[in-house]
């Protein structure tokens, strides 16, 4: 396993992030159990939650595990979220200094830990001010309630400002950004890379293998069945099979992996890590999975070490295709100097 800094902050995890949206629906506890001690024992230390997985039911099964053994808490990285409903009322939702309050003191209560290593806001909120959340997030960290805090699924502008009004003010600066990210979503290296980058901000990949695509689970123009997600609902979010598979660049993508973990004699899904794990501002890659099998596998990616020729060739099959401006060739030129 390979140790980076949590964004800009001091504290170390692994390049390799245990998710737990599994937890309490796909995995039972003591299955949940046995995924946290496989992932410790092969080094990780990084654990990502959210209020919101499964109706808290995740960060209860991780606060039992962490209650069997008082030295876990210690020795482990706890990130959990909060933003999406967690109740019927109106201030059950949001990022908003009231709703924030009970979410974080339900979390760390389900937890069983005095404070949260890093705090995240699982989305943008159009109703509740920037300075509003960000004053909120200072004065958790200054309690002691939160060690840092950051985002998820922000777009670059939003996380622009929330960086430069928490400079702005002195307020404790955000340290990480939560994106999906893959080699079938590579969208947010227009805007949200560089904006990270700037910003010295850590990225926490979600979703590394496209929903399972890039396991090379699915088959071109045969319907998923079985016990896998889209086996299991056809038409699951951002990763849908009938929109995917109608493209072609989803199969040249999926071919140039294949092609890669043959010459490695590796798991597509180890590729695929590998490749995100690579690129630029990412601190730890978020791995999701719902047996000890599928992640043992993708474990194994920590010692993969892909060529630049390979990097470069995956890079290439899974270019994003975009117009000449802003983020094709006319408008990139038209930001360099040149001679």
């Amino acid at each position: 396993m390979e140790y980076r800094k949590l964004g800009n902050s001091g504290t170390i995890v692994s390049h390799l992030c245990l998710g737990t949206m599994t937890f309490g629906k796909e995995a039972d506890e003591a299955t949940s159990h046995r995924l946290l001690d496989d992932y410790v024992a092969a080094g990780g230390n990084f654990i990502d939650t959210a209020d919101v997985y499964n109706a808290g039911a995740s960060e209860s099964i991780i606060g039992n595990w962490l209650k069997a053994d008082a030295s876990r808490a210690n020795s482990v990285v706890i990130a959990t979220k909060a933003r999406f409903p967690m109740g019927e009322g109106r201030n059950d939702v949001g990022i908003s200094r009231k709703h924030l309050r009970s979410a974080l003191d339900a979390s760390l209560k389900r937890l069983g830990v005095e404070q949260v290593d890093l705090y995240q806001m699982h989305a943008f909120d159009a109703v509740t001010p920037l300075e509003e959340t960000l004053r909120f997030l200072d004065d958790a960290t200054r309690n002691g309630k939160i060690a840092y805090y950051g985002f998820s699924n922000f777009t670059a502008w939003q996380l622009t400002k929330a960086a430069y009004l928490a400079k702005l003010n002195g307020y404790q600066p955000p340290v990480t950004l939560q994106p999906q990210y893959s080699l079938l979503s590579r969208d947010i290296e227009h805007e949200i890379v560089p904006a990270s980058l700037d910003a010295q901000i850590g990225l926490l990949p979600w979703s590394p293998l496209g929903g399972g695509w890039l396991s090379g689970k699915y088959k071109r123009d045969q319907a998923p069945t079985g016990a896998t997600r889209l086996g299991e609902n056809p038409n699951r979010g951002m990763e849908a099979f009938e929109a995917r598979n109608a493209k072609d660049s989803t199969w040249a993508v999926i071919g140039a992996v294949e092609d890669i973990a043959k010459v490695h004699n590796v798991s597509m899904a180890q590729v695929a890590l590998a490749w995100v794990a690579a690129q630029p501002a990412v601190t730890s890659v978020i791995l999701g999975a719902r047996t000890r099998e599928q992640l043992a596998d993708n474990l194994k990616s920590a010692a993969l070490k892909l060529s630049q020729a390979d990097l470069n060739a995956l890079s290439e099959a899974s270019k994003p295709v975009v117009g000449d401006y802003p983020y094709g060739t006319a408008g990139i030129n038209q930001r360099n100097r040149g001679r």
